[in-house]
């Protein structure tokens, strides 16, 4: 069955299409959402079979690390490990453009960590779309950045994605282009953050040899 389209108003989404769409994760659905950087694949967190779909879909291989895409704060602590000097990290950049990486806590899916250091990458987007679609739903995505095997950059226009993967997805989300660039990926596990990639989210409070570059 070909996927759903669905055009929402970027800031006061409609409801019936919200929840077309949160019925599709929940009968293991994989779906196309705009986010506050690229538009993005996700799919409920604790669904296997959904997950290894969007695996095949990036060609990714098992050791690739997905997202995990929080309504709030206090969702980052339910699946994270946060001290305080983490947490005043997250708390000044989020919701934003950015992923943290952190040690993952006993309710995070083992199968969704790094095998070695048992890290997650956590986010919380600052889109009413997003915000908007993780409330109806009730619980965070699991997500990657909609860049397909061979292309140079993230696929930024909905129509594109929907001609491209409407046969192996179930929903396209559209609200207009989303943009090329990422998140900025900040690692937190160590006694200093360290930048493991930089991308849309502003770092030069934390890097301000950074603040004059571009993204990486």
């Amino acid at each position: 069955m070909p996927a759903d389209w669905h055009r929402l108003h970027p800031l006061n989404p409609q409801k019936r299409l919200l929840d077309k769409t949160v019925a599709r994760l929940r009968e293991g659905g994989v779906i196309v959402y705009p986010t506050d950087s690229c538009y993005a694949l996700g799919c409920r967190l604790g669904d296997k079979v959904a997950a290894d779909r969007v695996r095949a879909i990036r060609q990714f291989d098992r050791h690739h690390l997905f997202t995990v895409v929080c309504r709030s704060l206090a969702e980052i602590g339910r699946y994270a490990r946060v001290d305080n000097a983490q947490f005043s990290i997250v708390k000044a950049l989020a919701p934003g453009p950015y992923t943290f990486v952190l040690r993952a806590s006993e309710e995070t899916p083992r199968r969704v960590l790094h095998e070695r250091r048992k890290t997650i990458g956590l986010r919380v987007p600052d889109h009413p779309i997003t915000q908007s679609l993780l409330a109806a739903l009730g619980e965070p995505l699991l997500s990657c950045t909609l860049a397909l095997p061979h292309d140079e950059l993230p696929v930024s226009d909905p129509e594109e994605a929907y001609h491209r993967l409407h046969p192996v997805v179930d929903a396209v989300i559209s609200v207009g282009n989303c943009g090329y660039t990422p998140t900025t990926v900040l690692d937190l596990t160590g006694a200093q953050p360290r930048l493991l990639r930089k991308g849309k989210g502003d770092v030069s409070r934390l890097f301000p040899e950074e603040a004059a570059a571009g993204p990486l």
